[in-house]
Parts: structure tokens; sequence; C-alpha cells
């Protein structure tokens, strides 16, 4: 809980120390994704979910021409429902389900198109994640553990997970944006796995919208 204080406030600090500059953008971010665990539950399915967080939008380079914001700092945190389901002999089993959620924070740079000085609507996006596990809903038989164990070592969770975030998008308002995103983690999500390495991933749709509007 410590560590999950310790992110909150240095996203805090980041967003409100720039609300000395009056072009800050403060929004909410909400996405729908697929997501799973790689290396590990035989016949995974993904996990559906979804995520709902807080950004700003802190500019860095402008138009020498258009006068319009290009490049931006992009602090965000989020709660995240990751995890996956599996269907490994559902008859036998029933469907296994592994339910991680975690608050998840990403620092992006936020690159818009601009040919010719030219602003465009298009982006993309880039930066490093962390994320901290908050909740565990594990769902699966005694009968499967007994006879999986030996291939998952899933009995341990590491609670703190870093990767990298990049996706691209829209502006459809001056407000409103369309982004398709996809992390990838690079720790372990089972430390006890010895048999490869069960990394997160997910690709997810969303949107954000900003509620405060400086420019």
């Amino acid at each position: 809980m410590k560590k999950i204080n310790l992110i909150i406030a240095l996203v805090l600090f980041i967003t409100l120390s720039a609300q000395n500059s009056g072009e800050t953008r403060f929004g909410v971010t909400g996405n729908f994704h697929r997501g799973s665990i790689v290396n590990v539950h035989d016949r995974s399915v993904g996990r559906y979910g979804g995520t709902l967080g807080v950004l700003a939008e802190i500019p860095i380079l402008r138009s020498d021409i258009s006068g319009g914001e290009w490049l931006f700092f992009v602090p965000q945190i989020e709660y995240s429902m990751q995890g996956e389901h599996a269907k490994a002999n559902v008859g036998k089993y029933d469907r296994q389900k592994f339910n991680h959620d975690y608050i998840a924070a990403q620092l992006y740079i936020k690159y818009f198109f601009h040919p010719n000085n030219n602003l465009s609507d298009y982006f993309v996006f880039l930066g490093p994640r962390v994320e901290f596990l908050v909740r565990e809903d594990r769902q699966v038989s005694a009968l499967y553990d007994a006879d999986h164990f030996k291939f998952n070592h899933d009995d341990e969770l590491n609670n703190i997970g870093i990767g990298l975030s990049v996706g691209a998008g829209a502006r459809v308002t001056d407000d409103l944006e369309a982004v398709l995103r996809f992390d990838r983690g690079f720790s372990k999500v089972y430390p006890n796995n010895t048999n490869g390495v069960t990394y997160n991933r997910q690709l997810s749709v969303g949107v954000n919208y900003y509620i405060r509007n400086n420019r």
C-alpha cells in the first residue's frame, strides 16, 4: 500500500506542478480491453475487462507556424481489471478464472503528427508502465490445481509489475479523443514459474475526455 501511495503522490505532484502552465489539461480516461497472461495456463481465452482513470496533458513543444502544441507529457493513473480465464477440460474442471486487478500508472510522451507544421488530429504515444496488484480472485477447482500445478506453478503472484504501453489515437472534438492501446509487461506475474516468462499483456479501445481546458 505504501508503494501505491508513493506512485499516486508522484503522479499528483507532477500534474499539480504543471498547473502553473495555463495550457495544461486534465481529464478522465477509460477503455475496454482483452488481456491475458502469457506462458502459463493451458487453453487460455483471456479476460475482458475495463479501465478507468485520470490523466493530465502537459505541453512540451508547439509549432512555430500554427502555434498548436504537438508534443506532450501525459501522466496517467488508472484502475485496471486484468488476468485471464482458461478452458482446460471444462467438463472435468469447469472454467478456470484468474482475476487480477491493478492500480497502474503510465508516463507517456504523446506526439501529434504535424506535416509541414500543419497540426493534425492524429497522434501516437509511448511510455513506461508500473502496476500494483490490489485484488486477486482465483476461481479454480482443487482437482485442476492437483493436475496442473506442476505446469503452472501459479501459487504466488508478484505484487508489482513493470512494462511498456504504446498506442495511437485521434482527436474527435477539442475535448474528446479515441484511443487504441497495447500494454506489455516485462516482469513475471508468477515468480515461481520457471517454464517461461509469465507476463501481462492487453489490447484496448478507449476514450480520453478532458474536463478542464485552459487553452
